[in-house]
């Protein structure tokens, strides 16, 4: 089945909710990063997490970008999310594993460490907006939730999971529960609400017992007025790199540099950090840059 996106409120309109599966985005990023079992959790996590808070911008193209950067061994991420359901991400470290921690979990909290959540929303116009908290956990669910928290003053909770084996990614989701202003003075509501998602284990032993999205929000709002929107987006694993833009990024090196390449390495090449990507440039390439930008000094 394709990833998808779901969208509910709860409460007329007092709670907001989003939920989505990511197994086979999570699973593209585990293959083409060649990432380890903890790496996989982790990037999957916080592509989930991406997704789920690019989930209300407005604009098509408006995108939120999750820097990471821990003392842990994995030593940080970054991943691009966008409102229109494509995400892209890797870590410092795709090798790097850790034995399971004290729950028998994989230990992503060890993995990333102590450190910093770098948030920026790019709302398609204007400057963006960034945002930067202290990790409470590194287990990406308590960090962008706590973000959501301290910098948007929104009450949240945030289950992101992933479950890989041998075989790969056979379960990578979330889900983002929200309580919005009009409803955060009912300390009933609120409560109730905080009880249930704490009794969950998480989001994806949901996945695994086969429950839908739509099954997973009547579990969680179904008697509190639940309205889950009929749109479902579809959400991938895209990057748009292209030959061209990695010329357009040669370009930015100068005369100088360009040129030392045709002539010691006759060409470049470069790889993508998003998607791993390799683009190769010959020296005629460099050498028609080369003239574009004398030719624009002129």
């Amino acid at each position: 089945m394709s990833d998808r996106l779901l969208r509910a409120t709860a409460a007329d309109g007092g709670i907001r909710a989003v939920a989505a599966t990511t197994t086979n985005l999570t699973e593209t990023a585990r293959q083409l990063h060649r990432l380890s079992y903890v790496a996989t959790a982790a990037l999957g996590r916080a592509m989930t997490a991406g997704l789920l808070l690019a989930s209300n911008m407005k604009q098509s193209q408006a995108r939120v970008n999750l820097r990471i950067r821990g003392s842990g061994a994995l030593g940080g991420l970054l991943v691009d999310a966008g409102a229109d359901g494509t995400v892209r991400g890797y870590v410092d470290n795709p090798t790097v594993e850790l034995p399971p921690n004290a729950l028998g979990k994989l230990d992503v909290g060890g993995a990333i460490g102590e450190g910093f959540l770098y948030v920026v929303r790019d709302v398609g116009y204007g400057y963006p907006y960034s945002s930067t908290v202290e990790l409470v956990s590194g287990e990406i669910g308590d960090d962008v939730a706590n973000y959501l928290a301290t910098s948007e003053q929104t009450p949240s909770a945030l289950l992101v999971g992933v479950f890989v084996s041998a075989e790969g990614v056979s379960a990578s989701g979330g889900i983002l529960l929200q309580v919005l202003p009009k409803a955060s003075s009912d300390e009933h509501l609120v409560q109730t609400l905080e009880g249930r998602v704490a009794a969950l284990t998480g989001f994806t032993p949901l996945m695994r017992a086969g429950k839908s999205l739509h099954e997973i929000f009547e579990e969680l709002l179904g008697d509190m007025g639940l309205n889950i929107f009929p749109d479902v987006q579809m959400v991938r694993f895209h990057c748009g790199c292209t030959h061209d833009r990695m010329l357009g990024a040669l370009r930015l090196l100068g005369v100088d540099e360009l040129q030392d390449m045709i002539e010691q390495d006759e060409g470049a090449e470069a790889t993508c950090h998003f998607c791993a990507s390799v683009y190769r440039a010959s020296s005629d390439e460099l050498t028609q840059l080369v003239e574009e930008i004398q030719t624009k000094s002129l």
